[in-house]
């Protein structure tokens, strides 16, 4: 997804009816023949993958194939995926995965459903976007840094949700500090997490701390810096239990996940139900929300490839039969309270002043959020 110097609330996508919206100005490819999808793409296919770079042209000639193989299997009325050319059209199936697809796999035990006397009844459509608490979509270009988008978006969102401020964190501090990860090379959302939590590094504001999408020296900061930090983490596996999932979605915030997203590179729109192994996972991206007011239920997945893929940045992937392996590892933040994503804040004097927080919030840091444990 892309990074924006300005981060702006994404736009809510409409639900009902089980489809997914075209996005504009693109049709998919045709599964008898038939032409690309984008307008003028005679043009982009020789200024782009001219008659100088025969690999690809090879590639594209590949992708146009690969495409109409899969939208054979689309329906007509968009509950099903449709695929055609994008911006990674000109790459190989295994150049692809090994820029793109390098969440590393962790261990993590499964989860076990704890019975509660009452529960609330869960809704039938569910968007953290529609309460403000998701930042845009960001764009990782070259670097398989996809983990660490993952786990700050989901921080971001955790922090929004229990102070109401939607704010910019780095992803580009992770990459770069973050213990037993590969950075741009590829790492684990798992990792990233025990690094956080083991440390207690406050991470800062994007623009203090640029994505610069390669793996950099680790830039420190002193401790009474403004930053975020969590106090504990769980993560667990919920295969076949994607019930549980929607529980702490709703309860908790959006979820970082890995999935297996190899047919994603041809991915336009609809619902994704047919077209994933549910094998390795490959890939971390952020839930938000589901939707089951259709026929096809799906789950709203924020991905890191710039708000021109798929859905304005996002992918729609049916709900049920662990479709693209989404539930296996399910990175949900707990402190030992139970409290999802309990996040304290360490802020000093200068902090708040470069924040510009209200004076309300100033006075909430007595008693909620502040920690007073470091200056």
């Amino acid at each position: 997804m892309k990074l924006l110097g300005l981060w702006l609330l994404c736009r809510l996508l409409p639900g009902g009816g089980g489809s997914s919206p075209q996005p504009s100005g693109i049709q998919p490819l045709g599964s008898s023949g038939g032409r690309t999808e984008l307008p003028g793409s005679r043009n982009l296919t020789r200024a782009r993958w001219g008659s100088g770079d025969g690999r690809e042209e090879a590639a594209l000639r590949e992708s146009i194939k690969r495409i109409r193989s899969l939208n054979s299997l689309s329906s007509d009325d968009n509950t099903t995926a449709f695929y055609g050319i994008n911006q990674f059209s000109h790459l190989f199936p295994e150049y692809f995965k090994a820029i793109y697809l390098r969440s590393r796999p962790y261990r993590v035990p499964r989860y076990t459903e704890v019975l509660k006397r009452k529960e609330t009844p869960l809704p039938t459509k569910f968007d953290w976007r529609d309460k403000n608490v998701v930042t845009q979509v960001r764009n990782q270009q070259t670097c398989g840094g996809c983990w660490a988008f993952s786990v700050v978006g989901g921080i971001e969102s955790a922090y929004a949700i229990k102070v109401n401020i939607l704010e910019e964190l780095s992803v580009q501090q992770v990459i770069d500090c973050s213990y037993n990860n590969y950075g741009c090379h590829g790492g684990s959302t798992v990792s990233a997490l025990s690094w956080l939590n083991q440390t207690q590094v406050k991470l800062v504001k994007d623009s203090e701390y640029t994505f610069k999408a390669q793996t950099g020296l680790c830039h420190y900061f002193q401790p009474s810096y403004v930053g975020v930090s969590i106090t504990d983490y769980t993560a667990y596996d919920f295969s076949g239990q994607e019930d549980e999932m929607m529980k702490k979605l709703v309860n908790c915030g959006p979820l970082a996940v890995t999935v297996d997203a190899v047919s994603w590179q041809d991915y336009l729109g609809g619902i994704i139900q047919y077209h994933c192994s549910s094998g390795k996972a490959n890939h971390a991206v952020l839930i938000t929300g589901f939707d089951r007011t259709g026929s096809i239920p799906y789950w709203i997945v924020r991905n890191s490839w710039g708000h021109t893929w798929g859905i304005n940045g996002y992918a729609h992937i049916k709900i049920g039969s662990n479709v693209c392996g989404k539930s296996n590892k399910q990175n949900i933040g707990l402190n030992s309270k139970g409290t999802c994503w309990a996040i304290f804040f360490h802020i000093s004097e200068r902090s708040w002043k470069t924040l510009q927080l209200e004076v309300q919030m100033i006075k909430t840091q007595n008693h909620f959020i502040y920690k007073k444990r470091t200056r």
